[in-house]
């Protein structure tokens, strides 16, 4: 697609206002929706889709979708197309990855190639240095990898130190105001999948400093704020016109695709999330209150064995008192029943995620342009790899 960056955000912001009461509300709170009137059928459309069907469209929600007849599949399809910036993975030794993880190995060769040589090379939320060592060796220079963890910052210094690379692991908050003295205009800053209000930092310090920088950014709703608000200008002015409203929740949609997710931690997801639909129909009664009720996440391996010690935990969260002689099978198999309902329908939120994940990115190159920038946005390596493969290049013209 040849549009400048502000022409794409432009248009993506129409599409993502002009739909919002239909990507917005949560099937997994909500049972109604306002799509009953503007697009009848819809609803019993998603609802009749085969389980297959359901599982092709949550992965490739633009290829041959049904919803067509009723959502700008192609229009949306288009406007989430992106150079790819056509450096392949795996062109680093693999010796390079002692100590990483596999596929955390392949994101940093896809990675490490598109940053630019600069007198001072900087990584950004290291955690052990892996991309720093890989940056190092690639360039053959010296690299300053920030990362807050004390703990992480010996790991990786220990790391560097084993294998012989002048990489220094400095513990460095990022967020606080002395992080601003690692950037200067002749600063190379590389972040891969730094985090949300940490990736946001990284961007008003090279606007503020002119360092140039190398960023895949991820977990855009990992911010203090409750409501977005755009980075750029013009960001900030369309959304005021085009009543363009984020929540933090608005921002989760964005990061929610799980392709690379192991098989056992999609099990495991889907466990919990029908014994949590489970325990909402019995939460809903209990309380004579027809709303959700959230209760808290749990790590992978903390589910409790049965779904009654799930609804009994859930509960002594809520301060809820069960009554004896629930009828746990029957709510288990309700959620279970919902679980497929909102899968279908989630189908919706699925076909605006991307849309919604590109537009956080233009808005964030569109900083750096408003700045002065020259910014390059593309695809860093094949979603199969990583679904956060977005990338940003900028630097200031000399």
């Amino acid at each position: 697609m040849s549009l400048s960056h502000a022409e794409h955000f432009r248009r993506l912001t129409v599409r993502l206002a002009e739909w919002q009461p239909l990507w917005q509300p949560l099937p997994f709170r909500h049972s109604e929706f306002s799509w009953t009137g503007s697009c009848p059928g819809l609803t019993e459309a998603l609802l009749s889709l085969p389980d297959a069907e359901v599982a092709r469209l949550q992965d490739t929600p633009f290829e041959a979708s049904p919803l067509a007849a009723w959502l700008p599949v192609e229009a949306l399809a288009r406007l989430v197309e992106l150079p790819d910036l056509g450096v392949a993975s795996g062109d680093l030794p693999s010796a390079w990855g002692e100590g990483v993880g596999a596929r955390k190995w392949q994101q940093i060769a896809a990675f490490a190639p598109q940053v630019a040589t600069r007198q001072a090379l900087v990584e950004w939320c290291a955690g052990k240095g892996h991309l720093a060592r890989a940056l190092s060796r690639l360039q053959e220079t010296r690299v300053t990898a920030l990362e807050w963890q004390p703990g992480l910052c010996r790991a990786g210094q220990a790391l560097a130190e084993q294998q012989g690379l002048p990489v220094r692991l400095v513990n460095q908050d990022v967020l606080d105001d002395e992080a601003r003295r690692w950037l200067t205009p002749a600063t190379q800053v590389a972040a891969l999948h730094a985090c949300g209000d940490l990736h946001g930092r990284l961007l008003e310090l090279a606007a503020q400093s002119g360092a140039s920088l190398t960023l895949a950014p991820c977990c855009y709703q990992r911010t203090a704020a409750e409501t977005y608000r755009p980075l750029s200008r013009l960001g900030r002015e369309l959304s005021t016109a085009y009543r363009l409203s984020l929540t933090r929740e608005d921002l989760t949609m964005a990061v929610q695709e799980t392709v690379t997710a192991p098989r056992g931690v999609r099990r495991h997801r889907e466990w919990a999330n029908a014994w949590r639909l489970g325990f909402d129909r019995l939460q809903r009664r209990l309380r004579g209150r027809n709303t959700y009720l959230p209760v808290p996440s749990l790590a992978y391996g903390r589910l409790p064995a049965t779904f009654a010690d799930f609804c009994r935990w859930a509960a002594e969260q809520k301060g809820l008192v069960l009554p004896e002689g629930v009828d746990w099978a029957t709510h288990e198999r309700a959620g279970w029943q919902r679980l497929a309902e909102v899968s279908r329908l989630e189908l919706v939120r699925h076909l605006f995620r991307r849309p919604l994940e590109v537009w956080l990115v233009l808005d964030r190159a569109l900083r750096l342009e408003e700045a002065g920038f020259r910014v390059t946005l593309g695809s860093f390596c094949a979603r199969a790899l990583t679904p956060r493969n977005l990338l940003l290049k900028a630097s200031r013209p000399a």
